[in-house]
């Protein structure tokens, strides 16, 4: 243990998914076990009822931090040696914690789905927490922990059984269910709105190596409907591809590129073989375009702030959380055509009944990582953590990794016709 009062301290757990993160810590660890965890958020008597609701006792302790507070955020950081935050949209409200994290050498995760605020976050703090020891880990929610890990697992085993890695993943998400809360849809509006003010912010979020030191090889568009024969099934464009592609590429650059300097991924959605499968592919292509079209347009954004949809705090039923489910697939080809399958599944709604899990053993597999293996800087969970993050979700039942090629590597089909790499 550290020489810090906490282990961890949870922020913003008056919010949505910061509640369910509390829950989670008290349920599996409780406050008198090994982990020293307390609350923190603008309104202590917010987190006195949240204290109360997930069942805490009277002794957990609760801190009161506006994120405006600069003098209050960095008492905060110095006592605790990781802050989970899940106060967004993160290009909002998040930088002025990540700030005093950095100042205090104090490890630092969040649950950032915003490419253009990592982005400016990177450069403007990479160096300063390399001089302090902060390691701040962006996207330990189910953006991008599946995903990044997930590859990173099928990296792995292409190498011990094939001795090379994969020059092309696919990711595939095969099934998904699960619901949407407030704080993603301000997190959306607000990359939305600084993109149609500043033009800079769609060529981030459209360029696959935005997080990465460079860019390298062309990447596939993912944004055309595709058949992928060897599955077999018709695949969509993803709608979080353009976040999780990010993060996969940084991950390979911080890890000294074992995964190649070629190396290409995508991410769609799966939606079935035949004439049905291929229906729902472009049903689902329109509906997204269509969606994004209206995001553009500023009357739209006014409305489903005011009426449509849910306002931060709000999110999805209990039952909803605990029926919701995900399985993604990876397939892994070498150059010599050698090809590997991997899944990752979570039984949990993506969002919020897995997401409030990972973030939570990913902080505390943080704290437990040494900063001779993992020293300060802006990271991605699979360069952070790895192998010892896998371990620790599946000793913890959050997800299931799994290879599922049980024969000897086999010579894979074509890649897709349609399969095409743009810059």
């Amino acid at each position: 243990m550290g020489a810090q009062e906490f282990d961890v301290i949870v922020y913003g757990a008056t919010g949505f998914t910061g509640r369910l993160v509390a829950e989670y810590l008290q349920q599996t660890y409780g406050t008198e076990g090994e982990v020293r965890w307390a609350m923190a958020g603008r309104d202590i008597t917010k987190l006195r009822t949240v204290s109360s609701q997930i069942g805490a006792p009277m002794s957990l302790t609760l801190i009161a931090a506006d994120a405006r507070d600069a003098n209050a955020l960095e008492a905060l950081a110095h006592r605790a040696r990781v802050i989970i935050t899940t106060v967004g949209p993160y290009q909002l409200y998040g930088e002025p914690l990540l700030a005093a994290c950095v100042r205090a050498g104090t490890d630092y995760v969040d649950l950032c789905g915003e490419p253009n605020w990592m982005a400016a976050m990177i450069q403007k703090y990479d160096a300063q927490a390399k001089q302090s020891g902060a390691r701040i880990v962006f996207s330990c929610g189910f953006d991008s922990i599946p995903f990044d890990l997930g590859v990173f697992f099928l990296q792995q085993h292409m190498q011990e059984r094939l001795g090379a890695p994969a020059d092309v993943v696919r990711g595939r998400v095969r099934k998904m269910k699960g619901g949407f809360s407030g704080g993603t849809l301000a997190s959306l509006l607000a990359s939305v709105d600084a993109a149609n003010r500043d033009p800079g912010v769609k060529r981030t979020m459209a360029d696959p190596y935005a997080l990465s030191p460079q860019s390298i090889v062309p990447q596939p568009s993912g944004d055309k409907v595709i058949y992928d024969a060897d599955i077999p099934s018709w695949s969509t464009p993803f709608v979080m591809a353009a976040i999780n592609t990010k993060n996969v590429h940084r991950s390979n650059a911080l890890l000294g590129y074992p995964y190649g300097r070629s190396f290409t991924y995508d991410e769609m959605q799966m939606t079935g073989d035949g004439d049905d499968g291929k229906k729902r592919a472009n049903a689902a292509a329109s509906q997204s375009r269509t969606q994004s079209a209206l995001l553009g347009f500023a009357p739209t954004r006014a409305l489903l702030r005011r009426f449509a949809l849910p306002k931060p705090g709000e999110g999805p039923s209990k039952e909803e959380r605990e029926t919701g489910f995900y399985d993604i697939m990876f397939v892994g080809e070498t150059a010599k055509g050698e090809k590997l399958t991997a899944s990752v599944k979570g039984d949990k709604d993506p969002g919020y009944g897995s997401t409030s899990k990972m973030i939570t053993e990913a902080a505390l597999c943080l704290a437990d990582t040494s900063r001779a293996q993992t020293p300060g800087g802006v990271w991605t969970p699979a360069a952070a953590m790895g192998a010892s993050l896998v371990d620790r979700l599946q000793a913890r039942s959050v997800l299931r990794f799994a290879l599922e090629d049980k024969d000897a590597p086999r010579r894979a089909h074509p890649l897709p016709p349609d399969y095409q790499a743009s810059v």
